[in-house]
């Protein structure tokens, strides 16, 4: 859900739903979903929360989450929140909060929870037509 203030001031709510079809398009046994486009891109990424620091690997980004390489030893959990430190090239710091979305194996999902507003234009700019582009995507 997203909170949404229209010009007359009044905070009302939002549903976004994901579309759910086969390859076909027809509902079917594992659908296939829409989500934002994730631009594959490799930086190091500095993961923090209370009081435990990480550094990892960017795999991919998009304009709601990011995929980074599990770092070794780690066991954290759905739901739990950290800042992440993302420096790519000699001038972009991207500093942000998300919460995990995903663990499996090798990576960890992550869905973002607060841009600092100084931040929102350079992670744009970064995702270029990523954007606004949705792509499919199958769960499992």
């Amino acid at each position: 859900m997203l909170d949404a203030v229209p010009s007359s001031g009044r905070k009302c709510k939002q549903v976004v739903e994901l579309m759910a079809i086969d390859k076909n398009g027809q509902d079917g046994g594992a659908p296939e979903q829409l989500r934002p486009a994730r631009m594959q891109i490799e930086t190091t990424v500095l993961m923090s929360s209370n009081g435990e620091s990480r550094p990892t690997e960017l795999v991919d980004i998009s304009a709601t989450g990011a995929l980074l390489r599990r770092p070794l030893g780690w066991s954290g959990h759905v739901g739990q929140s950290w800042v992440l430190d993302m420096i790519f090239g000699n001038n972009l710091h991207i500093h942000l909060e998300a919460v995990v979305a995903r663990i499996s194996d090798h990576h960890i999902g992550f869905s973002y929870s607060r841009i600092p507003e100084d931040k929102q234009v350079p992670l744009w700019n970064l995702l270029g037509g990523y954007a606004d582009i949705l792509e499919y995507w199958k769960d499992g």
